[in-house]
């Protein structure tokens, strides 16, 4: 009898057990079918996976204008309002790309053009814009820009967060990473130097040891260097000794036989140049006669790739500097006041030279583009004193010169990783009209994709079908 009556408990326990098990699986269907059909209507994301518009409260939409890394939002947004913004702003995408599946070649093995973009490092949502870059721009390279002065704020005194929050997201995202490292802290700079505007320290090999420090925290993290940016310019290589580009070499030399000791296989790229018509050696050097200077101090022995800027100004990127075209209606035509044409305007003048002048120097490396892209001023409240061109750009051109921009590089067969300048900076910022760097980006206010986040997306996604580089 006893038997029995345990018999008859199991099975009454079996099917209360079933009989749970096909409730919690009804429940639990219907609560995703809700949330799919709630975040289609939040999202305003069609059913192709293609994100056209977002509408958001503005009063939650503003973040931090100011260029530096860490932006936050609003201080008088609330905790969950400050989340829906950003996970509003950059969903989720379809897909999350397990690491293990990217290629093992070593990025410095890898000859053929890819495409990336810098991506600003975000608050506490990295991991959404990182997302973006790779499951919606379709992009496998991410810029970030490393501010030494952020991180090190006494010697051997270190914030890692910025670090710490972008790699990890773009690992997870199957990414690989471009780090541009720059601006000394002030505990490391020379005495008496002008503390108000960026420099290389006293001694070059606190620089040295600052990068050593990221690869060992990083394995396998960062993919390539770029060692400073825009050193032609006083602002970026405010210096005891002035504008130097022998003193640059010596940094460069260092930390590159720093890096490699340790990952032979990281990119090493030069800071690139700013393409500028001033040359006094004391404000700038024109980027041409600079670049002849670091090769004559020995660059080509200590980088792997030359390093690039670009940020086009108001003319199709297949022009040569000497080709562009008289307009009237142009609200701008160069920095001097006659308007006489300069190469600094060309965006095929400035990489045909560069090129030009390596070969001639018997090397033979490629060119890392670590910016590129074109303002535009359409949507936007403004945009800074300087970037009056922006107004001549519609965003339909701004797509049209990017894809120019990307086919003249792919085929050239002398670059071999290219940035687009930017992604985020426009959310980032909250469209700030005193953000440089707003007009450029890929992400329009009510956070809109323009149109040459679009065009970017599908000429990559058929080069890479072509070249056989899709994961």
């Amino acid at each position: 009898m006893a038997q029995s009556a345990r018999v008859r408990f199991r099975k009454q326990v079996r099917g209360f057990a079933f009989l749970w098990f096909g409730i919690t699986v009804l429940m639990a269907s219907a609560a995703f079918i809700a949330i799919y059909l709630s975040y289609g209507s939040l999202t305003g994301r069609p059913v192709n996976n293609q994100l056209r518009s977002v509408a958001l409260p503005t009063e939650t939409a503003v973040l931090n204008p100011t260029p530096t890394p860490s932006p936050t939002l609003a201080p008088d947004a609330t905790e969950d309002a400050q989340a829906e913004v950003v996970a509003q702003a950059t969903p989720v995408a379809q897909e999350v790309i397990n690491p293990a599946s990217i290629p093992t070649t070593r990025p410095i093995d890898v000859t053929a053009f890819e495409l990336g973009t810098q991506v600003q490092v975000s608050y506490d949502r990295m991991g959404e814009w990182v997302n973006v870059a790779r499951n919606q721009l379709d992009v496998r390279w991410v810029k970030m820009q490393v501010r030494w002065e952020n991180m090190e704020l006494a010697d051997d005194q270190f914030d890692w967060f910025e670090t710490d929050t972008f790699l990890p997201a773009a690992q997870a995202q199957g990414l690989r990473v471009l780090l541009s490292i720059v601006t000394a802290p002030d505990w490391s700079r020379e005495p008496g130097v002008n503390l108000e505007r960026h420099g290389p320290p006293a001694d070059f090999r606190e620089y040295v040891e600052f990068v050593t420090q990221i690869v060992e925290r990083y394995p396998g993290m960062v993919h390539a260097i770029e060692v400073w940016n825009e050193q032609n310019l006083d602002r970026e290589w405010t210096s005891t000794s002035g504008l130097s580009a022998a003193n640059y070499v010596t940094l460069m030399r260092q930390t590159y036989a720093a890096v490699k000791a340790i990952d032979p296989g990281i990119i090493m790229v030069s800071g690139a140049l700013s393409p500028t018509g001033v040359s006094d050696g004391v404000s700038a050097w024109d980027d041409f006669i600079y670049m002849d200077q670091m090769i004559e101090a020995g660059l080509l022995d200590v980088t792997d790739c030359v390093g690039a800027h670009h940020n086009g100004y108001n003319i199709s990127p297949l022009l040569r500097w000497d080709q562009v075209p008289d307009d009237p209606t142009a609200s701008f035509r160069g920095p001097f006041p006659d308007g006489n044409p300069h190469h600094s305007w060309s965006f095929r003048s400035t990489l045909e030279t560069y090129v030009n002048k390596v070969r001639v120097a018997g090397g033979n490396q490629p060119l890392c583009v670590t910016e590129f892209g074109w303002a535009s001023a359409d949507s936007l409240a403004g945009v800074p004193e300087g970037l009056e061109f922006a107004f001549d750009n519609s965003i339909e051109e701004q797509a049209q010169y990017t894809v120019e921009a990307l086919d003249l590089m792919s085929e050239s067969g002398d670059v071999r990783l290219a940035f687009l300048w930017n992604l985020n900076y426009g959310p980032q910022a909250g469209w700030s009209p005193d953000n440089e760097n707003v007009a450029y980006s890929l992400i329009a206010p009510e956070f809109i994709f323009r149109p040459a986040f679009d065009a970017a997306r599908d000429w990559n996604r058929a080069y890479m079908g072509r070249t056989g580089l899709n994961n």
